[in-house]
């Protein structure tokens, strides 16, 4: 019987027993256990099994904003056109224990999958896709936010003393309105599935991130028992959110395996990509800050308009970390929802602090500017003690030490007053801002073998989106049980193993990483009982075992092998205290006076993420994520028709991401801490925090370089210019 070690964590873990392991590997910047299998084509992406006799599905798309679907007409030469009444409208959330909103008859947004044409080879289903006729009935609708009134949902709205009354006394004052456009998460493996029946039973490789919550998903979207369901993702092509739930594909393709009686494969193309898969709202952000003369804070107030689909029930986050960042005794956040028929609206990588924190970062700048301070001063005057409002206590709190220390390192002090400094066509600009993200655990489990002869096995259904799970878990086992990297293997990605976080909301790496910390915790114990010792005295190091001045070979400590079980559960820690990730971000910018163009010159973020468990991957995260911060900041939109809400630019020929030539090198330092409210990991999540402000610090630094400050994201060349005129 598999042994289970269990923690909830209820309380502070001030142990560091990983500061005392011998192995030394864990933190070690190793490069990734599969790298290998993905430069070599040997790690097959969801696209890329081919099961025998295998058939190939294109979904159809709706024409129209919103309606029924009256009639599909024929498509000869195919296998089958299916509109089954299971097939989902749009994709679930992120940990959904159900199936999203069925039913394709009903057309809710242009773009939306409204039947699968089913044939032997992929052009002769998308030529027939392309072509059927379909008749409608269209109903008018509302596709643009401010076409509506908005819900003010009663939970998401909050208030304490009196904001208006704040600014009408302050010394000095901001009030602003910033938009940002919808953003797509554009992950470079488009989404598909491959399902095959097995009698009552369905296995489908996709690309997903939460397995286990994926699997109740499908099995309720089926009709059938979750025990039914077996889902495979061991490689998964990015998803930065937008595979956090089951989606069209997916359940097409089960639905259509099991009619046709044989594997099914449906992929989208780019272009439904953009269509399906969640989109980050638009947003309308109003900030009002008011502070003393000293540039205290004493008012903050974020009011925010998003959109979503009537019938679902996500909403950006907007304002989530507005609440702890910074103190105020006057404060309050408006969450403002517009209802209307754009393709459904859910997580992209992280959610609310990505445009939030960026939107607030640059209301600080331009009110360091109206104080006449320096922006880091004024980050650092209003950094709270207690989390306002709640009086919480943090669980860490790295933000003052992150300013600080990258202004530093970045050079700030050279930073020269707006507009001064030139050179030849281009003003040179610096810019900065503040990182926050929020922190949280998911209940995760994982399963640790030790063999006999020395090698470990560490199974769990989390995946590796690209983010290097597969390494830090191996390393992690590698470290606990005193084994060199290349005596551990790491199966992930089947749910066949036992049920993790998934990846997501930055929580994976210390989620998953705990449970197999509990694990291995557990085969420890065992092994101290073989040698006589407390689990405490016992050093492992290279395979061997010791104890005092006993030292013995694992394999003499084993017979056949010990399995045991890690289970973590997050508890009162999450409630008793804040818990958030801190981090600071820096950029040079050159501004074309002419032409408007924007280069940034150099970029560098400091970051505090609890334990750093591969420094490599760590700060590949960063880098991704501050990427992603010039991309909003400089080059993202997805636009929409305001005729009928369809996505116009719905490719990376359109949707523009920056590419090498927009990314200099890129600088990523990390500051030492062990947060002990998060288990006795004490890793916290890292790759959304490398987003959260990383755009504003670059939108600071073009005001710095020319004095245009652009509140209508993304600041295209076309904007500068107006800005320069102006």
């Amino acid at each position: 019987m598999t042994a289970t070690r269990h923690l909830r964590v209820d309380g502070p873990n001030h142990d560091n027993r990983l500061d005392h392991m011998a192995q030394g590997v864990l933190g070690q910047p190793l490069n990734r256990l599969e790298g290998p299998l993905k430069v070599t084509g040997r790690a097959a992406y969801a696209a890329e099994a081919r099961p025998e006799n295998m058939a190939y599905g294109v979904l159809v798309g709706a024409a129209i904003p919103a309606g029924k679907v009256l009639d599909i007409g024929d498509a000869p030469g195919v296998l089958a056109v299916i509109q089954d009444k299971r097939m989902v409208r749009y994709a679930a959330q992120g940990m959904d224990e159900k199936g999203p909103t069925s039913g394709p008859e009903q057309v809710e947004y242009m773009g939306q999958a409204i039947a699968l044409v089913v044939a032997e080879t992929f052009e002769a289903a998308r030529h027939a896709a392309q072509n059927i006729a379909i008749r409608y009935a269209p109903e008018t609708v509302p596709v643009i936010p401010e076409s509506v009134t908005p819900e003010l949902p009663p939970k998401k709205q909050s208030a304490a003393g009196n904001v208006d009354k704040a600014m009408r006394e302050a010394a000095h004052t901001l009030d602003q309105i910033w938009h940002t456009p919808s953003q797509m998460s554009a992950a470079m493996e488009p989404h598909a599935a491959i399902a095959e029946w097995d009698g009552k039973s369905v296995t489908i490789r996709a690309g997903l991130q939460m397995l286990s919550s994926n699997r109740k998903q499908m099995a309720d979207a089926l009709g059938i028992r979750e025990s039914r369901v077996r889902l495979l993702a061991p490689y998964v092509g990015g998803g930065f959110g937008s595979k956090l739930g089951i989606n069209a594909e997916a359940v097409a393709a089960a639905i259509a395996a099991k009619q046709l009686g044989r594997p099914v494969m449906v992929a989208m193309t780019r272009q439904q990509v953009f269509d399906l898969a969640h989109r980050r709202s638009e947003t309308r952000q109003r900030i009002r800050l008011a502070c003393n003369a000293d540039g205290h804070l004493t008012g903050i107030g974020h009011d925010v308009l998003v959109s979503t689909l009537p019938s679902s029930e996500f909403t950006e986050p907007v304002a989530q970390a507005t609440p702890f960042t910074y103190e105020a005794a006057h404060r309050q956040v408006v969450h403002a929802v517009a209802r209307i028929h754009r393709g459904s609206a859910g997580s992209v990588r992280a959610p609310g602090e990505a445009v939030g924190v960026t939107v607030f970062e640059c209301a600080m700048d331009e009110l360091a500017e109206t104080v006449g301070i320096d922006p880091v001063d004024l980050r650092l005057r209003n950094i709270p003690d207690v989390e306002p409002t709640t009086d919480r206590p943090f669980s860490s709190h790295k933000l003052a030490e992150a300013l600080r220390d990258g202004a530093q390192r970045f050079g700030w002090s050279a930073r020269k007053p707006m507009g001064q400094r030139v050179e030849g066509e281009w003003c040179i600009g610096m810019g900065m801002a503040a990182a926050v993200r929020v922190n949280m655990l998911v209940e995760s489990r994982a399963r640790v073998t030790l063999m006999q002869d020395g090698h470990a096995i560490v199974e769990t259904d989390m995946t590796d989106i690209g983010t290097g799970t597969y390494t830090i878990l191996g390393q992690l086992a590698a470290e606990m049980l005193g084994l060199p990297p290349d005596r551990v293997e790491v199966r992930l990605g089947d749910t066949d193993f036992p049920p993790a976080s998934g990846s997501g909301g930055s929580f994976g790496a210390a989620s998953s990483g705990n449970s197999v910390y509990l694990a291995c915790e557990e085969i420890r114990t065992k092994i101290a009982k073989a040698m006589r010792c407390d689990e405490g005295d016992l050093t492992l190091h290279n395979g061997m075992a010791r104890a005092g001045n006993v030292s013995k070979p694992l394999s003499d400590l084993i017979k056949g092998q010990i399995v045991a079980e890690g289970h973590l559960q997050p508890g009162k820690t999450e409630k008793s205290h804040r818990q958030a990730t801190w981090g600071s971000h820096w950029a040079e910018v050159a501004v074309n006076r002419w032409t408007g163009e924007v280069r940034v010159r150099r970029m560098m973020g400091v970051f505090a993420c609890g334990r750093v468990l591969n420094e490599k991957t760590a700060r590949s995260q960063c880098l991704g994520g501050m990427t992603f911060g010039i991309g909003i900041a400089l080059t993202e939109a997805l636009e929409h028709d305001p005729r009928d809400g369809h996505a116009v630019s719905r490719d990376l020929a359109e949707y523009h991401i920056p590419t090498h030539a927009d990314v200099p090198a890129l600088e990523v330092h990390f500051l030492p801490e062990r947060d002990a409210y998060v288990g006795p990991l004490q890793a916290k999540g890292l790759g959304e925090l490398g987003i959260c402000g990383a755009g504003a610090a670059v939108l600071n630094a073009i005001r710095n370089a020319c004095g245009v400050r652009v509140r209508q994201l993304p600041a295209t060349p076309d904007k500068i210019i107006a800005g320069l005129e102006g």
